[in-house]
Parts: C-alpha cells; sequence; structure tokens
C-alpha cells in the first residue's frame, strides 16, 4: 500500500540539519560541494544553496528515466511519498541530493521527501495540469518568483530564489491556507480576481487594466505595462494572479476553485431545472453503450506495448501506427485507445520502472487506474480536447501551450455532478445549461486567442464540451451513451452517470470490488480488481494478453509455460509468480511440476569442429603425442577426436602432419601454408586466422604424390 501524507513538504536546509554527520559528508564528497569556513552561514545551508544550483531539475533527461518517473510520483504527492520498500529508482536520485529517505517505522513502510526548493523547480510533465500553481511557478519570470517569495517571507528574497519560495509553497500548496489567504483579500483585490475568472481564468493586459479600472496605461514596445503600484501586482506577489509571457496573466487552477466556489448558488437554480427535468420522465433511450472500468484495458495495453516490435521512446508521442494496430487487436475505437494510451503513458504505466513493487503505480491495485486515468484526464497536461490531435506528447516541447478545455471540463463536470443516479438525460437538456453559463463568452475569446497563437483551427466551447461528454467520458467510465429515433428520424443522444463516474467526479473512491483473481478453466485467468500491478507485469513474459472489457482475462496455457521455461525461467519462480495473483488450477500445478523434474544433465563444451579417423592406433597416436594432444578435448566420443575451440583447420592440419597424418575436407587434402622457422627458442608458431580449406587443384595434388 503506498500513500502520501496530507503536510507540506520539508524545507531542503532542515532536511540536511537532519542528517547524520557520515551522510552529509557523503553527500558533500559526492557533489564536490566546497565548504567555506569563513562564511556566517553554516555547512547545511551552503550545501542547500549549491544543491539548488544544479542542473538535474531543470533538465530531467539527465536522469535516468525510471528515476524522473518516480520524481514526479512525489511531486504529485506534494513532496512526501510513504511506500513499503524502497524502489530502485531512487538511488540516482538520492545520490545527487535530490530526493531524501526516512524510516517511518517497523512495518510502515519508507517515506521518500522532495523539498519544496525542488517542487518549485520541476518543469512541467505531461500528467501535470499545466496551469497549477506548481506548474506556473516553474516558469514565471524572475521578477514574479521574487516578488512572491518576498511578500510571504516579510522581506526582500535573496539568492537563490528557489530557497526563497520554500515560504511561499508551504501556504500556496495547502488548499486550506490557500482559501484563508483568498478570505484576506481586499474586496477591490477580489473583485479584479473574480473578473479573471469569470472571464475564463486568463486576461490579457489591457483586459486586467479595464478590470482594475485603472486609467494610466504605461506603454512599451510590446504593449500595455500593469502599474507596480495597482491591484494586479498585488495579486501577483501572493500568486493568485501569475503573469505568462508576453502579455498574458493567468487565475492558476486551484485559486479559480475556490474563487468560483460561492458563485455555484447562483447556478443553483438552473441547475434544479435540468434535475427536475430529468426526474418528471422516462428518457431511456431504446439503445445504449455501457461504459467499463478503464482500469483493464489500460493494464492490457501496457502489456502489449511490452511485446517485441513496439518501440516507444519517451517525451514522443504513441505512434498512429501503434494506436491502430492495438485498436484492431482488442477491437476498440483507435480514439480511446489513443486516449488511454495517452494517460497511461502520463502516470508511468508504460515505464519500465512500473515493475518495481515498491513504488506507484507498480505497488498499486488494479481497481485503483481508474482513479489515476480520471485524475490525469482531468488535469489536463496529456490530453487536450481542443486540439484535432488530442494527445499533448505528439507536439514539439515548446509548442505544448495548454488551452481554455480544462475550464471546459470542469464546466461539464460540476453539471453532472448533481444529476440524477441511474437516470438518463437527454443531451440538448445539458448542452442547454451549459451554454447559459456566463463564462462561455470568455472561452470563447481565449480559445479564439489561443488558436492564433497556436497556429491551429479554432474550435467553439460547446464542441469541446460534446467531444468531453460523447468521447472523453464513456471512456474513462464516467457516462454511459445511450442512443434513441424521433419522429423526424434524428438520433436523440441521452446520459447517465455511472456510479463509478459519480464517485469521481465527487471527489470520493469509487465503489470497490473484492473479487479475487481466479483461473475460469485450466487455461485463462481472470484478473481481480485487487490484483497488484507489479505481479501483474510479473507474469508477463509467459502469459498472451486475452479478453479486455470489463474485466481482463490472461492466457496461461501449457504452450506458453513451455515457452517461459525455454526462455530460461524456472519451474519454481513461475509457480510462485503466478501464486502471488491467483491459486493454480490442478492441471497447470501438474505440467509445471512435471517441467520442473530433471531426467538428465548435459554438458556444453565449446568445440570448432570433429575429426573423424575410424583407425583406433592413429586416434590413439593423435591423442598421445605432445605436439598434438593439445588439439583436442577429452574424453571424446568414439569414431574421432573434437577439435578444441581456439584451433583454425591450418594449425590442425600443420600439426597432424607432423605425425603423419592428414586431413581430409570435402574430399581433399588440406595442405598448411608454408611458415618460415620461427625465431624463438622455444619454436612457438604464429597463430594462424585461415578456418576455411583453400581450394586445391586435383592434378596438383597428383602430381605432387608423385
Amino acid at each position: 500500500m503506498v500513500g502520501a501524507k496530507n503536510r507540506p513538504p520539508l524545507r531542503l536546509v532542515d532536511i540536511l540539519k537532519a542528517l547524520p554527520e557520515k551522510e552529509l559528508d557523503s553527500l558533500v564528497s559526492r557533489l564536490g560541494v566546497r565548504i567555506d569556513p569563513a562564511k556566517r552561514l553554516d555547512p547545511p545551508q551552503q550545501i542547500a544553496r549549491a544543491l539548488v544550483a544544479l542542473p538535474d531539475l531543470r533538465d530531467p533527461s539527465r536522469l535516468p528515466q525510471p528515476a524522473v518517473e518516480l520524481l514526479h510520483r512525489i511531486a504529485e504527492a506534494r513532496g512526501t511519498l510513504v511506500v513499503q520498500a524502497v524502489p530502485p529508482a531512487l538511488q540516482p536520485l538520492v545520490e545527487r541530493g535530490i530526493v531524501f529517505a526516512r524510516s517511518e517505522g517497523k512495518g510502515q513502510g519508507v517515506e521518500l521527501l522532495l523539498p519544496a526548493a525542488y517542487l518549485v523547480q520541476l518543469r512541467a510533465w505531461e500528467g501535470e495540469d499545466p496551469r497549477g500553481i506548481r506548474a506556473l511557478l516553474a516558469q514565471a519570470p524572475f521578477e514574479t518568483v521574487s516578488a512572491i517569495a518576498g511578500h510571504y517571507l516579510g522581506r526582500p528574497a535573496t539568492p537563490p530564489i528557489a530557497l526563497s519560495l520554500e515560504s511561499a509553497w508551504e501556504l500556496l500548496g495547502d488548499p486550506d491556507k490557500l482559501a484563508a489567504e483568498i478570505e484576506k483579500l481586499s474586496p477591490t483585490e477580489r473583485r479584479v480576481l473574480e473578473g479573471v475568472e469569470q472571464l475564463g481564468g486568463e486576461v490579457d493586459t489591457e483586459e486586467l487594466l479595464e478590470l482594475e479600472r485603472e486609467p494610466l496605461r504605461l506603454r512599451t514596445a510590446s504593449g500595455a505595462t500593469p502599474s507596480r503600484r495597482g491591484v494586479g501586482f498585488s495579486l501577483e506577489r501572493r500568486g493568485l494572479l501569475i503573469p505568462v509571457h508576453p502579455n498574458r496573466h493567468v487565475v492558476p487552477t486551484e485559486v479559480a476553485r475556490v474563487i468560483g466556489a460561492p458563485r455555484n448558488a447562483e447556478r443553483e437554480a438552473r441547475r434544479e431545472q435540468v434535475r427536475t427535468f430529468v426526474l418528471s420522465g422516462d428518457h431511456a433511450p431504446r439503445r445504449a453503450r455501457f461504459s467499463h472500468d478503464p482500469g483493464p484495458f489500460a493494464m492490457a495495453l501496457a502489456l502489449a506495448v511490452r511485446e517485441p516490435g513496439s518501440e516507444i521512446r519517451a517525451g514522443i508521442g504513441t505512434p498512429k501506427s501503434l494506436v491502430a494496430k492495438l485498436a484492431t487487436r482488442f477491437g476498440r475505437d483507435p480514439q480511446q485507445v489513443a486516449l488511454v494510451a495517452a494517460l497511461s503513458r502520463a502516470i508511468g504505466l508504460w515505464d519500465a520502472s512500473a515493475i518495481s513493487p515498491s513504488a506507484p503505480p507498480g505497488a498499486l491495485s488494479l481497481h485503483e487506474l481508474s482513479r489515476l486515468l480520471f485524475d490525469a484526464w482531468r488535469r489536463g497536461g496529456a490530453w487536450d480536447e481542443a486540439r484535432s490531435e488530442p494527445e499533448m506528447l505528439r507536439l514539439p516541447p515548446d509548442q505544448r501551450d495548454s488551452s481554455a478545455s480544462g475550464v471546459v471540463r470542469e464546466l461539464v463536470l460540476e453539471a453532472l455532478r448533481d444529476l440524477g443516479e441511474s437516470r438518463w438525460l437527454p443531451w440538448p437538456s445539458l448542452e442547454g445549461y451549459l451554454r447559459t453559463d456566463h463564462r462561455m463568452p470568455g472561452l470563447e475569446r481565449l480559445l479564439r486567442r489561443w488558436a492564433d497563437r497556436a497556429g491551429v483551427e479554432a474550435v467553439e466551447p460547446m464542441e469541446i464540451a460534446r467531444r468531453v461528454v460523447l468521447e472523453s467520458l464513456p471512456t474513462l467510465g464516467i457516462l454511459d451513451v445511450g442512443e434513441d429515433d424521433d419522429d423526424d428520424g434524428k438520433t436523440q443522444v441521452a446520459l447517465r452517470v455511472t456510479p463509478r463516474g459519480r464517485a469521481l467526479v465527487a471527489d470520493r473512491a469509487p465503489p470497490q470490488d473484492d473479487t479475487p483473481s481466479k483461473f475460469l478453466d485450466t487455461h485463462v485467468l481472470r484478473l481481480g480488481p485487487t490484483a497488484k500491478i507489479a505481479a501483474i507485469f510479473g507474469i508477463f513474459g509467459f502469459v498472451d494478453v486475452g479478453r479486455a472489457a470489463e474485466t481482463l482475462d490472461l492466457i496461461v496455457a501449457p504452450q506458453t509455460l513451455a515457452r517461459a521455461l525455454s526462455a530460461g525461467y524456472e519451474a519454481d519462480s513461475l509457480r510462485q509468480r503466478i501464486e502471488a495473483i491467483a491459486p493454480l488450477p490442478e492441471t497447470l500445478s501438474r505440467t509445471l511440476a512435471a517441467a520442473s523434474v530433471v531426467v538428465g544433465r548435459g554438458t556444453f563444451v565449446p568445440a570448432s569442429g570433429f575429426l573423424w579417423v575410424d583407425d583406433p592406433n592413429v586416434r590413439e597416436l593423435l591423442r598421445t603425442r605432445r605436439s598434438t594432444s593439445e588439439l583436442f578435448l577429452e574424453p571424446s566420443p568414439q569414431g574421432g577426436l573434437l577439435v578444441s575451440a581456439q584451433v583454425d583447420l591450418d594449425r590442425l592440419a600443420r600439426r597432424c602432419r607432423t605425425v603423419g597424418v592428414e586431413i581430409v575436407t570435402e574430399g581433399q587434402v588440406v595442405r598448411a601454408r608454408s611458415i618460415p622457422p620461427s625465431a624463438s627458442p622455444s619454436g612457438a608458431h604464429r597463430k594462424q586466422s585461415s578456418t576455411r580449406m583453400p581450394r586445391v587443384d586435383k592434378e596438383k595434388i597428383d602430381k605432387a604424390n608423385e
């Protein structure tokens, strides 16, 4: 079981001061940090200033990919992750002083710590919300982060800024403290912040000045510049409004969620109308497509891409050819396969480190994948419905500018949160509710500006909402989709929130099925929701992927076991890996027991060839003479002699001729090359590299014999 403790990340200096002196000295020697005794700063503070300047955080490509995945999992847990065992990918991070580990006590696991000074420097990855506070702080200009650090420190911030930002992150990274900080805002500051949130959470400088009602316009070559004494700068130094180059100001997702909460009451009346309409009649369609838990299908894809021939490179989009092949194999729509594949890569399920049972996702159960996939989709860093190619990894890193589709996602989820369970809702009713939201005009403007920046075709907010409702949410197991034909022959679409979807939308754990994994027959292993992901990867080498729908079936047949045994797996190891998931049936148990019986043993000896000699006296001559005995292996089978692996054909023919024995190959006598006498007193000959007998004319052989 892996969990994250709900407490703020520790400061880097505090962690270094808590380290034993021996470990601190080892860290200093490994990284080559120079400690100046003449400075007023103590050694931990000097070491901290050297650590935050290391390039590994700003350039994760310098680290091994499993270490990068583990670093992202710790960052998603707000800097504190508890695991039951030390992950193998931890060593590079510990050696560089990036992650620190401490024991939680006997039987309570190991706590992995990522200091706040590192959290605010990490470059955003595909599984993170690009509009989150952490991602915006990591890319904010120096003037902004310096002002934020100085505000929460209560004094001017001094380099390195990453250490000065730790006090700011302790507040901004905590939802409760952030809400309390927003409550302290003045009415003017709150009005401006609410105005930006109503416009979609993003404005340009001119719009910000209009909201501030600031008459003074400071203009530069890039346009208007806000005053450093205005309301916008007051929000900026608190970290509640982050400027983005060159002319944008963004409200982070966490701040927008707090600011928009009071207006939920204003939308309650319209939601009540939709709810009344849903409950007033039966809107069940004639045909429906029921959604399933995406966890088993994501696991099937993760197993399939590990088969030979599936080349996946980190940081590069999933090849379309592979998506099409997987869609054909599992009978799914390519768009569904692409979505699940992108989210699976974002949570680290496709990485090699997923086989580790000590860190997520390998340490998680199969039923926990649905929540991980939903959270990764909701953050929006891996999938963007505003693009024709929604997978973000298909774009170069410098072009992964996120659109305002995340706001549309939240609008849809907010509308679905209060719908009646097990009730069908016509799509036109939900569409009408979304169209009347006061943020739609602002979203349309933001999407148009984003399309101009990204060089893509602009898309309407309701088109994004349609893709979210009819494509993304059914794939994630949130919505069932039904269809019906009206009197005019048009297809009417109806929606229903699944019990799993209701729990995920409400930020609750989905209902868990405790059905254990079991063999349906002698060959088919059906995985239960409680099966560990690392254990499933552990049997990948000798199973085939079967049916992947609401459950995942694996084929464990005698043929697959024989293939595993021929590949070098031990029978006892196979038994242990399978029984870690489900008890073995009797037939497979007997197969493994029979395969583990040793009926004999053979010894392999490398040899360059076999010399047939019919005359036993000649064999004995070659085997016992000093000049030829080293050429052969003992014991040799009857009828000939095994030639040692280091002996070539020329050397064999030359040595045997010294005792009067000729070597014949392909019907011809091998004549050794003429070699001048060796000047060495030992008489050792130079080593020849020729191993193939040259062709000799038969007439020349006859003349030589005469």
